[in-house]
């Protein structure tokens, strides 16, 4: 069974929280692309998890202004082991800084041994995060420094940048292109 609980922030926008009874499995925003995609079924709602006690505590405190460690959660994405190593990656971005699909791609074909790795299955994989704003897939932007690819919207991605204090010098958003 899957349970799910909502988190509101007037600065930011409602999510949904899921989780299996013991650890978080997703994390979406209103409206965004994907939305429950890693889970079967119907999310019963249950506000009362300690599951969600610890997300919603540690929601508060980033969203305070705080940089919780995303190891003080108990996280259980669902995905093909190379989703999971991506997003594994994505949560060794510290905050503040970006890093593009590119690099990412790079760093997991050295470590396999391999000469490359398409920056776009690098892309898919970030793309389809489960658990968005704590595995921080929107730390990750184009070799040219657009901001796309975000599901949960670009407007989003920029809103979290901004607030974690990243350099958005550089950073721009495409005026046309098929991953905003």
């Amino acid at each position: 069974m899957i349970y799910r609980t909502n988190y509101a922030r007037p600065e930011f926008c409602e999510v949904t929280l899921a989780s299996d009874g013991e650890s978080i499995v997703g994390l979406w925003m209103a409206g965004q692309k994907y939305f429950g995609g890693t889970v079967d079924g119907e999310m019963a709602p249950n506000d009362d998890l300690p599951a969600f006690m610890q997300a919603k505590d540690w929601l508060d405190r980033y969203f305070a202004g705080e940089q919780p460690a995303i190891a003080e959660l108990p996280l259980k994405p669902s995905g093909t082991a190379f989703r999971l190593r991506v997003w594994r990656k994505l949560m060794e971005i510290p905050y503040g800084c970006v890093r593009t699909y590119g690099e990412l791609a790079r760093e997991i074909a050295q470590e396999d041994g391999k000469e490359k790795l398409s920056s776009q299955a690098v892309g898919g994989a970030v793309g389809h995060n489960p658990i968005s704003v704590i595995i921080p897939c929107h730390r990750v932007v184009g070799s040219d420094g657009s901001l796309t690819g975000y599901a949960g919207g670009i407007e989003r991605k920029i809103w979290l940048l901004e607030h974690e204090g990243a350099s958005m010098e550089g950073l721009y958003v495409p005026a046309c292109g098929t991953a905003l």
